[in-house]
Parts: C-alpha cells; structure tokens; sequence
C-alpha cells in the first residue's frame, strides 16, 4: 500500500509513525524541531489512517510490509525508524521483517507484551457521532464529551474530522475496519531471535505517568534485546511526545546523534 507522508529538513532520515487514531500531522511540531538538526523527517500516515488507504485488512504484518514498500520508494537502505504506541508495534515488526534496513529504532511508550484491549470507550464515543444528523464540528465534540471526560483525547480525535463532501463530515480514519481487527492492535511482538547492537541500537522510551511500559516489563525486553537503552520523560503520560515535546526530542536527538 502506497503511504501518505508528509517530508521535513535534509539531512538523516528518520521515518515516524503514529499511534492508534492518529495521523503525521500530529507529529508536525516534533518534526520540525529535528528538522533543525540535519535530519530528514518523514511522518507517515498508517493505514486506515490520515490521507492513506483505507483497507479492510489490517494487522502489523502487512502495516509492516507497508513501510517496506515506502522504505524502498524513498530509495533507503537503511534509515531510523521512530514509532509510538501502535507504530511501536509496527516498527517492532518490521525489525522481525527487516533487521537489515534498520540502522535505529526507537519505541516510543509501546512495549512488546500482550495488551488487552482497553479502547473501549474511545470506539463507543466514536460510534455514537453519526456524521448522518451531526454537521459541525461543536455537535461531534458534545457527543464525544458525554464519552471521554479528558480534553485531551477528546481534541485529538476532533482533528480526525474533515468536510467527505461540501455538505458531509467524515472521520478520516477507517473506523469499521480498526473495530474489527482491535484485537490485532494489542498483539504480542514476536521475534526468531536476539537483537544486538551489531543488528541495529535501539532505544524505548517511555512516559513517566504511563502504564505501557513498566519496570516489571524490562527484563522481558531485555531478553530480546540486551543492549536497549531505556528512557523516562518526566512528567509524560502516554502521549509523551506531545506532553513533552522538547524533552522528548531531546531524548530522540541524543540517540541519534551518539
């Protein structure tokens, strides 16, 4: 499937990609600060997300053959790779797929045990905005607010709403797909073997206020890949990049460049 993305800066290149209900765009502000840095940012939609595909199948398999393919289109051989929370999982895959085209990974609050599933409310809120009787934007958030009580889950998935037609709002991820495979999103990472420095270095950093990553889930990770760095941003839940964005992307920077 060809990828949206949208390209920041020259330099490095580093791939990004989203989590569950996201989009590059939110990535926009992190983006450009490493853009100041000679890096070459690429922020990828995912797909049944943002401005790509939308497909009936989907699973990290094929989210990973996916980044193959723009991988290949960009004409890398190997580039850094960044994914949060499900682009963790997907990046995560892809080094099973394709260790050689990695030269770093970071995983950013996303670990590689089994999640329940635990989006719930989120897709119950979702499913109650019937884009048949809502037509503005203020109709799509009261709804979602008898939902989601936090206000920052509810604005971040208000930026998924777009005009379908003149007269026709729309979500622009592909939510009937994402309910039917839900259960994939909280899937087990498997890997065939160890992953060492002289495969790729990888980093996993993670929100302080997060549950995603716990001090109990380390050695499990460690048992895969024994040279991992681990980070904690202070203060960050799990949407630690937008919590805390400068220190977040100076954690990215620090790794990059040793």
């Amino acid at each position: 499937m060809k990828l949206f993305y949208r390209k920041y800066g020259e330099g490095t290149p580093i791939i990004i990609l989203h989590g569950l209900f996201g989009q590059c765009d939110n990535w926009q502000t992190q983006a450009k600060i490493l853009a100041q840095n000679n890096i070459e940012v690429y922020a990828v939609d995912q797909r049944n997300h943002g401005l790509s595909p939308h497909s009936n199948e989907f699973n990290y398999k094929l989210m990973s053959e996916d980044l193959h393919e723009l991988i290949n289109s960009l004409g890398f051989q190997k580039v850094i790779l960044l994914g949060h929370s499900m682009g963790g999982k997907t990046v995560l895959q892809f080094a099973v797929d394709h260790p050689q085209q990695i030269s770093k990974l970071i995983v950013a609050d996303m670990g590689i045990k089994y999640y329940h599933p635990h989006h719930q409310q989120v897709i119950a809120a979702l499913q109650a905005v019937d884009f048949n009787v809502v037509k503005t934007r203020r109709e799509a958030e009261e709804i979602l607010g008898k939902y989601l009580p936090d206000f920052g889950t509810k604005q971040f998935l208000l930026k998924n709403i777009y005009w379908k037609t003149d007269t026709q709002l729309a979500w622009r991820f592909n939510l009937e797909s994402i309910i039917k495979n839900i259960e994939q999103v909280g899937l087990e990472s498997e890997f065939p073997r160890v992953y060492t420095k002289e495969d790729f270095e990888v980093m996993f950093i993670r929100g302080e206020k997060s549950k995603y990553i716990l001090d109990s889930d380390i050695p499990g990770i460690r048992d895969y890949f024994p040279d991992a760095e681990f980070a904690t941003i202070e203060g960050a839940g799990h949407w630690l990049h937008a919590d805390k964005p400068k220190e977040f992307v100076a954690e990215v920077l620090r790794f990059i460049q040793a």
